[in-house]
């Protein structure tokens, strides 16, 4: 009886090898374009589970492709005379007619499948769909309008949106996608996402002048704050900041309840793209607009936060009056804690007043914290301690920050910050011990920085067991971090002329290259990066110095020609760098594409 069962499921278990091997052949030869023998192959397949209709598909295509038009009809005319049949076979029979060019006898099947949506407006998924696939986009349209004309409730605008869209009809693809927003804000993300493949940066281009008056016809016709989120985003990326702030106010005066995030994110956005004064305007806008003490507070600091970066030295002590001002209109508590992180790192890193900013942040430490508010304090403490070069005291609390966050991506950046202080002072094993931990990162950011490191340390430590040019370059470092590039530009120099042929001299000329650019001195950076890439063209900077490039020639050098070569370079030679993805958007952007 057994041995009974073991042969019986020994045969099945073979009968199901053969069918799986039987069905990669077919789809293998089906692939290759070696069409009669993918047919044969599938025919037994068809043959054996009648009830697997991809078997039957790929039967269908497969004689159509060897124009054998008669074993189509004959699989199919049999499937349309039983009950409950898919009408997606009369789609395919119709199909069969086209590539006879028998368009009268095609209509008729189409017409066919189009009409069984009247006894299943359900069907509709499946006719359109099997329309799409031939491209018989009109058919499909007309498809998914039936559906919605017998059901309204059946919503198929995303449907109809993307055959416009295929169609290059785009204002009617703009429309259907805005009906179904209106219907349902739950879409709103995913269609704009699908909008901003037709739009680009520019207000003059053909798609943004159409989207723009569909949008304004809508908010003629209906005064839903929607349009004006809307035309607000569509400002946001033409970088029009001021317009998208007029809306912002406008949602703002009319909506019932409206979330004032949207109008500081604004404020960000154009941070983030150099408009500080509409920047600014936003942010006076939100201190005098919203009644949240905490938003306020947050506005005022983004405002010094930007006016801090283009102040000359000598405004210091106008800002530093503006920062006393706000502690006493706020207060000292762990609610304002951004505020008294905020001033000790102007006190430590604008004015060198390293001594006062401790002692604010120590005084900080004796309020009523949670544990995340303790371990911003003691990370910005410990960032001021290496400023001021005292390590082993700001190790103390970057450790504290680790063993209070075990597992948090801040008890992470803690242990980096630990490995930077560790190369500042040159203790490179330690530096290395906390990165190999690190490469394993969670945060993606902190694994790259952590790898990159690791490598200098570890590349640059084998051939000068010294580690003399290694020492240099980590107290170039530290002088960066000090605000102190023209010293540290000067430090890399000597790397250059001293160590000249050394694995260190890329890295070298890398890091001086954005430090001759924090400078403005951006023809000397580009002669950096383009020594990287004749002396170094295969080594592991090759793609730093290319993306750095294109950025320079893209903003500063005001040649996008160059830029979109060396982006090109990237894409066509560095396929996984950390930069490609950017790279690629980058080179679009400059040719002329809508980005997404």
């Amino acid at each position: 009886m057994q041995l009974k069962k073991f042969i019986i499921l020994t045969f099945l278990f073979l009968g199901f090898q053969l069918s799986a091997q039987s069905d990669a052949l077919a789809r293998q030869y089906f692939e290759d374009g070696a069409f009669e023998k993918a047919a044969l192959y599938y025919k037994k397949l068809y043959d054996k589970k009648p009830q697997r209709i991809d078997y039957l598909q790929y039967l269908v295509e497969c004689y159509q492709q060897l124009e054998k038009y008669d074993q189509v009809e004959a699989l199919l005319l049999p499937k349309v005379k039983l009950p409950n049949f898919s009408p997606s076979f009369l789609v395919e029979l119709g199909y069969n007619y086209t590539l006879q060019r028998k368009e009268e006898e095609a209509h008729k099947y189409y017409e066919m499948a189009i009409a069984r949506i009247d006894l299943n407006p359900g069907y509709a998924f499946v006719v359109g769909n099997s329309f799409k696939r031939k491209s018989l986009l009109d058919y499909a349209l007309k498809t998914y309008q039936r559906s919605m004309e017998l059901k309204p409730n059946n919503n198929l605008n995303l449907e109809i949106a993307r055959i416009y869209g295929e169609k290059g009809e785009i204002e009617k693809m703009f429309g259907s996608y805005l009906e179904l927003i209106s219907k349902n804000k739950v879409y709103q993300p995913n269609i704009l996402r699908n909008i901003s493949q037709f739009i680009g940066e520019d207000p003059r281009e053909e798609n943004n002048i159409l989207f723009k008056r569909v949008l304004l016809k809508k908010l003629q016709t209906d005064p839903d704050v929607l349009w004006n989120e809307l035309l607000s985003w569509l400002f946001i990326q033409q970088k029009q900041y001021k317009s998208a702030f007029v809306q912002e106010r406008a949602i703002l005066r009319r909506a019932e309840i409206y979330d004032i995030q949207r109008i500081i994110n604004l404020g960000l956005t154009c941070l983030d793209n150099d408009d500080l004064k509409t920047a600014k305007e936003i942010f006076e806008y939100v201190i005098e607009n919203s009644n949240d003490r905490s938003i306020q507070l947050r506005a005022h600091l983004y405002i010094l936060e930007f006016e801090l970066k283009q102040a000359p030295p000598k405004d210091y002590a106008k800002i530093e009056e503006q920062y006393k001002v706000l502690i006493q209109e706020f207060g000292v508590y762990p609610e304002t804690l951004g505020l008294q992180t905020a001033y000790a790192k102007f006190l430590a890193f604008y004015k060198d007043e390293t001594d006062t900013a401790q002692r604010l942040l120590k005084e900080s430490l004796e309020l009523p914290l949670n544990r995340f508010q303790q371990a911003s304090v003691k990370t910005t403490l410990a960032d001021i301690l290496v400023y001021d070069e005292k390590f082993n005291q700001a190790l103390i609390y970057y450790s504290q920050v680790q063993k209070s966050l075990k597992n948090h991506v801040i008890a992470q950046t803690a242990r980096f910050k630990v490995a930077k202080t560790s190369f500042y002072k040159g203790d490179f094993d330690w530096s290395l011990t906390q990165l190999k931990v690190l490469r394993s990162s969670t945060t993606q950011l902190i694994a790259n920085d952590a790898m990159q490191l690791s490598l200098l340390i570890s590349d640059n430590s084998l051939e000068d067991s010294t580690q003399t040019a290694l020492k240099i370059f980590a107290k170039a470092d530290l002088l960066a971090y000090q605000n102190k590039n023209r010293k540290a530009i000067d430090l890399l120099e000597k790397i250059l002329v001293d160590h000249k042929g050394e694995s260190i001299e890329d890295e070298a000329l890398l890091r001086q290259g954005k430090l001759l650019e924090a400078e403005k001195q951006y023809d000397k950076a580009r002669l950096n990066y383009i020594k990287i890439l004749e002396f170094f063209g295969t080594d592991i900077l090759a793609d730093d110095a290319l993306y750095a490039l294109g950025e320079l020639y893209s903003n500063y050098l005001d040649d996008p020609e160059k830029a979109k070569e060396f982006y090109e370079r990237i894409i066509l030679n560095h396929g996984d760098s950390i930069f490609a993805v950017e790279a690629r958007k980058k080179y679009r952007k400059l040719r002329g594409d809508a980005i997404n």
